[in-house]
């Protein structure tokens, strides 16, 4: 079941303003489709926020009449509202009309979508660090003084926050162990990031070895996460991971969940699982829907970057993904885009791959340069034969690249993987040799 089958927002009117033109609308309304709204309508304004109703007034005004005349349960607007914004703009709409922002309408989605405990307890967090200025302003500083001994909604939401940061806390410690484990089993770490919508989950399913792009596969008793694929913002609102091999590397991915422009910082960060995800993997495949016109993809990557350079410590390949949907020009371009985009970025930016996931174009080029990019060290070692050099061959194999040739006397073992496994690997040919 995708996200849209579990929400039904009801009849909207979209609202959106920008200060230098006439807004876009096109985001806000997929937005509010994949939140399982019906958009019957839209007003737009060309102006300067407004301190009081975010558009002026007589737009706000406006606003209430198409809200009544459309028979909409609900207005979305496009930006972030203040808590002083949200009370007197929904005092001059129709009785009964739900008022969403663009932060709350993600977390609407987000919400419905979260299924592990680390994805619910981030979506509740965030949710209660949005509303609490809001019950702020609701309550009245007198009363709030005389209820302080007894309790209070504000001291209610306070300690519920710091409650589910306790909890949240002991959630990303658990994952950070799991990294851990399997980095000492010899998996390598690879994420996949960017914009939502741009093909992440598709690519997932292209280079995983227990799943194809044609058809469901079984889920892994260990990775049990399915990776859906579809034409919709927020498809993937978990952290999904899937099993693969890279030039006869073990790699996990991380299809991470998608970003989204004009978000507050705070809720970006909010979402820790994805953003520890980039930080920790050993390389990052930003993925950049190359189909999109060049002013909305210079929009969507300046998100994606602003990301990539707060989090990612390994290399960065960009992959310019919907290449099918191009002429040979338009995908020059696309290209020249994205690197010039990821130029500036303070990470370790490698050459655009470009790729259609859905077709397979290019993944043979991909798989090529995140080889090159993965963390890789080889050695030469030389043990007595005997069945511990042979569990130690063994071992070697579940880890990376091995190759054993076995004498009456001693076994020689090549082997290339990751550093750690190595030095490892030469520790315990040591104790062999003593």
């Amino acid at each position: 079941m995708n996200v849209r089958d579990r929400l039904d927002g009801g009849r909207a009117v979209v609202a959106a303003r920008d200060a230098d033109s006439t807004p876009d609308t096109a985001e806000i309304r997929r937005l509010a489709a994949a939140a399982g709204y019906d958009v019957v309508g839209e007003v737009t304004q060309r102006r300067r926020e407004d301190r009081r109703y975010h558009l002026g007034e007589g737009k706000a005004r406006e606003l209430a009449g198409v809200v009544a005349d459309a028979g909409a349960d609900a207005v979305v607007v496009d930006g972030e509202l203040t808590p002083g914004q949200y009370t007197d703009l929904l005092e001059l709409l129709p009785p009964a009309t739900t008022l969403v922002d663009r932060y709350r309408l993600v977390l609407e989605i987000f919400a419905a979508g979260a299924g592990s405990a680390a994805a619910t307890t981030q979506v509740r967090l965030a949710t209660l660090r949005y509303e609490l200025p809001r019950v702020r302003r609701a309550t009245e500083e007198s009363l709030l003084n005389a209820a302080t001994e007894k309790g209070s909604p504000v001291l209610d939401v306070e300690r519920r926050i710091d409650d589910l940061e306790r909890r949240l806390e002991e959630l990303t410690d658990a994952a950070a162990d799991r990294r851990e484990r399997r980095r000492e089993e010899g998996f390598d770490l690879v994420a996949l990031a960017g914009y939502t919508n741009a093909g992440k989950s598709t690519l997932l399913r292209r280079l995983a070895d227990d799943l194809t792009v044609e058809s469901e596969a079984a889920d892994h008793d260990d990775l049990p996460e399915t990776a859906a694929t579809a034409d919709r913002l927020f498809e993937t609102l978990e952290t999904t991971t899937r099993r693969a091999t890279v030039d006869g590397r073990r790699v996990l991915l991380a299809d991470t969940v998608g970003l989204v422009a004009d978000l507050p910082h705070e809720l970006v960060r909010s979402f820790s699982a994805t953003l520890e995800e980039i930080a920790a993997a050993d390389a990052v495949l930003a993925v950049v829907d190359a189909s999109a016109e060049a002013a909305t993809l210079r929009r969507r990557l300046a998100t994606a970057v602003d990301v990539l350079a707060g989090d990612a410590t390994g290399p960065v390949i960009p992959v310019v993904n919907k290449a099918d949907r191009l002429t040979e020009r338009e995908r020059a371009a696309a290209t020249a885009t994205v690197a010039d985009a990821l130029a500036d970025a303070d990470v370790d930016t490698r050459e655009p791959v470009t790729v259609s996931a859905r077709e397979g174009d290019g993944i043979g080029e991909l798989r090529a340069a995140l080889s090159t990019a993965l963390p890789r060290e080889a050695v030469e070692l030389s043990v007595p034969n005997s069945g511990d050099a042979r569990a130690l061959v063994s071992w070697l194999h579940d880890r990376g690249d091995t190759e054993a040739t076995y004498g009456a006397e001693t076994v020689e073992i090549r082997f290339a993987g990751r550093p750690a496994v190595v030095a490892e690997a030469r520790r315990r040919a040591a104790d062999l040799r003593e």
